[in-house]
């Protein structure tokens, strides 16, 4: 028994240390989805989950406004994956636009979040070392980092 128990160990150990990719809003928020974030594939989406109903921090998280959950958040589900799939497409462009502080991109980040436009586009401009943290960011840590950067 306790061999299984070692080889499950090393075995969940080795599969999220071999997952470099991120997941958004497939876990939603709690402490799980914070521990393994920045993880891809089934294990750790299994483990934050597994993480958030044992230890019941999402629910904790959601009423109290921890663990990256909002209280006043809205049930959709899409939001994030919208903001995603259109940063993977428009880097560049949102890069440009931000730095100048209006844009098409803007524009349209600022739809897909139901936000007013000259609000959307003033913060990317006057956070936008926030929002590019690294000269090779990618389209999904932009994606957190422009949803953090929206929701202050």
């Amino acid at each position: 028994m306790k061999n299984i128990y070692l080889t499950s160990l090393a075995l969940g150990a080795l599969m999220m240390a071999s997952a470099p990719a991120h997941a958004i809003d497939s876990t939603g928020c709690g402490l799980g989805s914070m521990a393994w974030r920045g993880q891809s594939g089934i294990a750790p989406q299994v483990l934050a989950v597994t993480t958030n109903g044992f230890f019941s921090t999402q629910t904790f998280g959601i009423t109290f406004g921890t663990s990256g959950c909002d209280p006043n958040g809205r049930v959709t589900g899409g939001t994030q994956k919208m903001v995603l799939a259109f940063m993977e497409n428009n880097m560049e462009q949102f890069a440009l636009d931000a730095a100048a502080g209006h844009g098409e991109t803007l524009d349209t980040l600022a739809g897909i979040m139901n936000m007013d436009k000259e609000i959307v586009a003033r913060k990317a401009q006057r956070n936008f070392a926030a929002l590019f943290t690294s000269p090779d960011i990618d389209a999904v840590d932009l994606t957190l980092n422009f949803i953090e950067v929206m929701k202050a």
